[in-house]
């Protein structure tokens, strides 16, 4: 069988890569594959690096049984009839990328997402969360350290680089350490103490924030007790504030007196409601980290954000992380999406109009779309040590039965919206999707 690995080409900043050199020299060597990879100049492992590895690095694809990629794939690419696996977006129906949907159908492809490999619980096996979290993390540090010194105040933040600006995650951790001595010896201006970072959610994503965020030190809030706290005022200089929201914090019933019930939550959405903005007035910096659909309340709205700072009490809120990213979706600010080259734009909450940069009326907002490509040696040797586990049974799969009875392995077999150009059954509502194309 022949795999072949697409160049990813859907921003200058896109280094990633879905199987590393040292994990191709793997499989060559244990299983009857050949690996054709497309040359790149930007991928953040060299075209040599795959040579030496055993794969062919050519243009052409079109004799590969299946195509590998992260993310996606133009439509002119899509050939009759192959299999394809990269992240698709398109299975909240997202508008920008129906055409591609489209097309797969018409060309009788085969689609599995990676978004969609899980296991028995439902847990993602193959992602990048982790990584998003982490650059999110440090991306919004410097954001923060803009903000701050645009407005007067130097702080250790000041100092900062984006996360693609250092040469690996193990030099960021180095000089976030030193900082993290520098805040204890010298601590904050009394200006902008207390500097409290919220997190929203507590998967993967969140995790990687918090792991890069856990480098300085800090006192964690419940957030419970976080409106109480910050009224008292007992600030210290040389901490930074942490509050953790989970689903009880942010919703709640619509019927009165009800107690929150997290499976209820999540089944129907509609009888819930969002009250995380009572934290906003609290926080400097918030991280965002949950997953989203239209179904589910809004965690910022314009409308509140209007009302607060017409009223000539604006927040204290700096920057929103929105690592997530969905464009008008939980934080209803974010309307435009980034990219590392300008990660970051001012939201006018008057006007409702953005400002490239760090300097201007409302929060910062941080909305680079594809994080982990800041970090993509890392975050691509973790998603390939995943991915590769996969290669074996994909070799063995006979795609000529039908989907009942094909024998791919259930985590991939749950991920495959498209077989051979019909939607299969967990993804038969993706037709409402395209009827109209």
């Amino acid at each position: 069988m022949r795999i072949g690995i697409r160049r990813e080409d859907k921003n200058e900043y896109e280094a990633r890569v879905p199987l590393i050199p040292d994990h191709i020299r793997q499989l060559t060597q244990e299983l009857p594959v050949t690996f054709i990879i497309q040359p790149s100049r930007i991928r953040a492992f060299k075209d040599d690096e795959y040579r030496q590895a055993g794969a062919i690095v050519r243009e052409d694809l079109s004799d590969c049984d299946i195509i590998l990629a992260v993310k996606e794939i133009p439509l002119h690419f899509f050939q009759h009839g192959k299999k394809y696996i990269f992240f698709s977006h398109t299975i909240k129906g997202q508008h920008y990328n129906m055409p591609l949907l489209k097309k797969m159908v018409d060309l009788k492809t085969t689609l599995i997402d990676y978004e969609k490999i899980r296991d028995e619980k439902d847990r993602r096996l193959v992602f990048f969360g982790r990584f998003a979290g982490i650059a999110g993390m440090i991306d919004s540090f410097w954001a923060l350290g803009k903000r701050l010194t645009a407005e007067g105040n130097q702080t250790v933040f000041a100092g900062m680089k984006q996360a693609i600006d250092y040469p690996d995650l193990e030099s960021i951790k180095l000089h976030y350490r030193e900082l993290a001595t520098t805040l204890t010896e010298k601590g904050l201006p009394e200006a902008v103490n207390p500097l409290i970072f919220g997190f929203t959610g507590y998967g993967n994503v969140s995790r990687g924030a918090q792991e890069i965020f856990d480098i300085f030190p800090h006192i964690e809030i419940r957030p419970e007790k976080l409106a109480e706290f910050y009224e008292k005022g007992d600030f210290s200089k040389n901490h930074l504030y942490k509050v953790v929201f989970k689903e009880e914090h942010m919703f709640r019933p619509k019927t009165a007196g009800a107690e929150f019930d997290l499976q209820k939550y999540y089944q129907h959405p509609e009888e819930y409601e969002s009250i995380f903005e009572e934290y906003l007035p609290c926080l400097t910096v918030l991280i965002n980290a949950i997953y989203w659909d239209t179904m589910y309340p809004r965690l910022v709205t314009k409308k509140y954000l209007k009302e607060r700072y017409s009223s000539g009490n604006p927040l204290p809120l700096k920057v929103i992380g929105d690592i997530t990213c969905d464009i008008g979706g939980s934080i209803e600010c974010n309307v435009k999406g980034t990219d590392s080259g300008q990660p970051v734009y001012v939201y006018d909450p008057l006007t409702e109009q953005i400002q490239y940069g760090s300097s201007g009326k409302g929060p910062v907002l941080l909305a680079v779309d594809n994080l982990p490509c800041e970090l993509p040696k890392e975050s691509s040797t973790i998603f390939s040590s995943v991915l590769k586990e996969f290669i074996p049974a994909l070799l063995k799969t006979d795609f000529s039965l039908d989907f009942q009875s094909v024998n791919l392995p259930p985590e991939l077999k749950r991920a495959t919206i498209l077989y051979h150009g019909n939607f299969t059954p967990d993804f038969r509502y993706m037709r409402d999707f395209i009827k109209n194309l």
